[in-house]
């Protein structure tokens, strides 16, 4: 009777959650809302919630209330709550690449894994019904080039048009090549801005490397205002040739002499 009656409470606790709008919970609001009542009992409760798929636990102590109308897929759309989770963890964070692209019209490119740039130590991914989350370490997170963006449970941080084109060159094989990133940029450059891409390249270390990558791509794409502001920004600066795909052969194709690419890949523009 006991067991059944702290089972009831903990459904009524997570129904109160989701009346008063929040999604998730930590394991530290939810021993402090049940003091009364043992580690064991607790912890069984919350396991038979989770069997039945109302609770899903994405990060050890932070878990994820799934509503009714979600719970055929069994999961949430992680915009919906990694703004809480990396609060949770305390960790600078901002949504990226495939996942960031999404928000300027390039629907068709959302993929199953959901990209988080973070800064170091590196978390380990999670994949839970279907989703995987993957984050991406870098030395430093921008401070130009991250906005702020409106969801259902409230706001998360996601690169700018011009940082996502960025991190799409640099990040190439995270995304499944260069000509994926292509794809993307087609779209993209639509949304991006040459004084906001001046902005960012002004006042973020890059390498010298990627942004040859992207301002031969730009070019490619007849994005001429866009790799200016490219060209411009690495003008001084001392550049070797680099290959446009990083994980091929060096030798034996052609050569632009404008970006120091060797067009070690052939660019598919038909988009």
């Amino acid at each position: 009777m006991k067991k059944e009656r702290i089972n009831n409470y903990v459904l009524d606790y997570t129904e109160r959650k989701l009346a008063s709008g929040k999604l998730f919970f930590t394991r530290e609001e939810y021993k402090n809302e049940f003091k009364s009542y043992s580690e064991a009992a607790l912890v069984s409760a919350l396991n038979r919630l989770i069997k039945k798929g109302k609770v899903v636990s994405i990060h050890k102590g932070f878990y994820l209330i799934i509503p009714p109308d979600r719970m055929t897929k069994g999961i949430l759309p992680p915009s919906l709550f990694i703004d809480s989770l990396m609060s949770y963890l305390d960790r600078s964070y901002y949504v990226g690449l495939l996942s960031a692209s999404v928000y300027y019209g390039a629907s068709h490119q959302q993929a199953q894994e959901y990209f988080v740039f973070i800064n170091k130590p590196p978390l380990r991914g999670k994949n839970k019904k279907g989703l995987k989350l993957n984050f991406v370490v870098q030395s430093n997170i921008p401070k130009s080039g991250i906005v702020k963006r409106k969801t259902e449970a409230g706001y998360v941080s996601i690169s700018s048009a011009e940082l996502t084109a960025i991190d799409l060159v640099r990040c190439q094989n995270n995304v499944g090549g260069i000509n994926r990133v292509v794809s993307v940029l087609t779209e993209l450059t639509e949304e991006m801005h040459g004084s906001k891409l001046k902005d960012i390249l002004e006042n973020e270390s890059i390498s010298i490397a990627s942004l040859q990558r992207l301002g031969y791509i730009l070019d490619k794409l007849n994005e001429r205002d866009l790799a200016e502001v490219v060209l411009d920004s690495i003008a001084k600066n001392r550049r070797f040739k680099v290959p446009l795909k990083t994980d091929t052969d060096k030798i034996n194709f052609p050569y632009n002499s404008k970006w120091k690419i060797i067009e070690n890949i052939e660019l598919d523009l038909e988009y």
